[in-house]
């Protein structure tokens, strides 16, 4: 994983996190919760890859 990934993941939180503290002092709840829910199915989307890059590996490695 490079470090610009890690930058995206730090960048999305941050986001989310004031959009979705915006949302909730304006009343909207249920929109920031679908802000927090969008933003963690972006991230797993990135993420997912690499996991399954890492069990390949693994699986390789063990020849399981």
């Amino acid at each position: 994983m490079s470090v610009n990934m890690i930058f995206k993941i730090a960048a999305v939180g941050i986001l989310v996190t004031i959009l979705g503290q915006v949302l909730k002092h304006s009343g909207r709840e249920e929109h920031a919760f679908l802000i927090s829910l969008a933003g963690l199915v972006l991230v797993l989307l990135w993420v997912v890859p690499y996991i399954y890059e890492l069990f390949v590996t693994m699986q390789t490695l063990f020849e399981l």
